[in-house]
């Protein structure tokens, strides 16, 4: 086959290097990425000659010793080989041990028929009702949806300090050995000594394990305690995840009323084998449960035999700076399980949460997840460990508590201005809200409109235990990933689409 000319392999090569590379890389980094793609893709064979140093150069517009060191860095890869007034070849060997490409079958041969999935599965998860978010929600110019990335807001350099301490050779050895059933000490040792008491709650370093989120704790307690029989009160507005996930595992979800101080006192609770809470936070309305109830609440499960499964979400998030101690502080007896979670208020895809509870239940809980994943990643537990230990974390959450009280005070004004007939519940922490708005309005119709206007809001039947009709008419609006200033535009045209779907 003929070569493309040189002016014809510059466009070739530019064009590789525009798509294929990660722009986030230094120059040498994208150049080596440029040209391990095109090599494990196939488009330059085993044997075949690399462009020069000097064309490649100029084809890319960068410094030739750029490309020089790159050349270098793929050498000692094994990728290319140097020869001696040759250049850079494609080493021979690059692709031995892959497994040679499947062969279509021949023309007029009979296909097997495909193996069926839909009657091998034991349930289907996608079908439960969940929080959708637009996947393009952070292209959005008004995005409230809640428990999400703000950019802005990120301690680049500080998370970047913790992991380049974490990659020092003693960390290393530390880290990356594999822990089996354990997790990092010094991560365990700061939750207990610097995360915990800040909530009321004391813990042996036996009593805290680590989990891959708050939703992995709940799953590894679903699995662990909860069977066909159990009965699980939930709350009503809830938690959907929750919910979906104890639904897995037993029928018997009993809803809990909730109403302007958090979750009723009622016989009901006496009913259920595990309740599970949010109580310095509801998920979604947002209240705190007072002082009287939480006393009642624990009686309530001491008398009934019950365990209570405590979520502390958004735990520090208050704007007067004093935060409610934890349900978890007020348990003598070990009746509570506390779910916390570092990386909610930070950066959710970090994936970090953890479960404190007694002794003989975390043993079993750490056994399990062995089963699941072993351990979460402890390269990050070790970079968080440092990060709380430094007092970034701690500064951080004091930083957004500022900027989510100024957010909420601009949103309230914002609706009681554009949006008058919504009633919004009053916001003493977190970063949501839980808007009513007037009967008859779905609010389902209004998302799906208003996404197209660019402002997302999350419907809120969803955090029903049923969809019922007269549920339709709610809305949770997070302000985590909208910056001030495009608040009250942002409710100016949520409203202008309002306005329009009414009219």
């Amino acid at each position: 086959m003929q070569q493309p000319t040189a002016p014809a392999q510059s466009v070739l090569w530019a064009t590789l290097f525009e798509r294929v590379s990660d722009s986030n890389l230094s120059l040498q980094g994208r150049i080596r990425q440029t040209l391990v793609s095109a090599i494990l893709s196939g488009h330059l064979p085993p044997g075949s000659s690399v462009p020069s140093s000097r064309l490649l150069s100029d084809s890319l517009g960068v410094a030739r010793n750029t490309v020089v060191f790159a050349y270098q860095q793929l050498v000692s890869e094994g990728y290319l080989v140097s020869r001696e007034r040759s250049g850079h070849v494609v080493a021979n060997d690059v692709l031995q041990g892959r497994v040679a490409a499947v062969s279509e079958p021949a023309t007029g041969q009979m296909a097997q028929p495909r193996a069926s999935w839909d009657q091998r599965l034991s349930f289907h998860p996608s079908t439960q009702r969940n929080i959708v978010k637009p996947a393009d929600w952070q292209t959005l110019p008004f995005p409230f949806v809640y428990a999400q990335f703000d950019a802005s807001q990120f301690p680049t350099a500080e998370w970047r300090e913790c992991c380049t301490k974490a990659l020092s050779v003693l960390d290393i050895r530390s880290w990356a050995p594999d822990l089996i059933t354990h997790d990092d000490s010094v991560l365990i040792e700061e939750i207990r000594t610097q995360v915990l008491p800040r909530r009321g709650v004391w813990a042996e370093k036996e009593e805290i394990v680590i989990t891959v989120g708050a939703q992995h704790a709940l799953y590894l307690l679903g699995d662990m305690l909860i069977q066909s029989h159990t009965v699980v009160g939930m709350e009503d507005p809830g938690y959907p995840d929750a919910r979906n996930t104890f639904a897995h595992r037993t029928a018997h979800l009993l809803p809990l009323p909730i109403d302007r101080d958090g979750l009723c006192i009622t016989p009901q609770l006496l009913d259920c084998d595990y309740l599970f809470v949010t109580p310095s936070h509801q998920c979604p309305t947002t209240v705190t449960l007072p002082l009287a109830r939480r006393e009642a609440l624990l009686a309530m499960a001491e008398e009934a035999d019950s365990i209570i499964i405590e979520d502390d979400y958004e735990t520090e998030n208050r704007y007067d700076n004093t935060p409610t101690p934890a349900l978890k502080s007020l348990d003598k007896n070990g009746r509570v399980i506390y779910v916390g979670s570092l990386s909610k208020s930070f950066a959710p895809g970090l994936r970090i949460g953890y479960i404190v509870a007694p002794k003989e239940l975390i043993h079993e809980l750490r056994a399990l997840r062995r089963l699941m994943l072993r351990h979460p990643s402890a390269y990050i537990q070790r970079a968080f460990a440092l990060f709380i230990s430094l007092g970034h974390h701690h500064a951080l959450l004091r930083r957004l508590s500022v900027i989510y009280q100024e957010r909420a005070r601009v949103l309230t004004e914002e609706l009681g201005k554009h949006l008058p007939e919504f009633e919004l519940i009053p916001l003493s922490g977190g970063s949501s809200c839980w808007v009513k708005a007037p009967e008859g309005v779905n609010t389902q119709e209004l998302a799906d409109l208003a996404v197209k206007q660019g402002v997302c809001i999350e419907p809120g039947h969803v955090f029903f235990h049923n969809a019922l009709h007269d549920r339709n008419n709610y809305i949770r609006m997070g302000f985590s990933a909208i910056d001030s200033s495009r608040i009250g535009p942002g409710i100016e045209r949520l409203s202008k689409v309002y306005r329009e779907m009414r009219g």
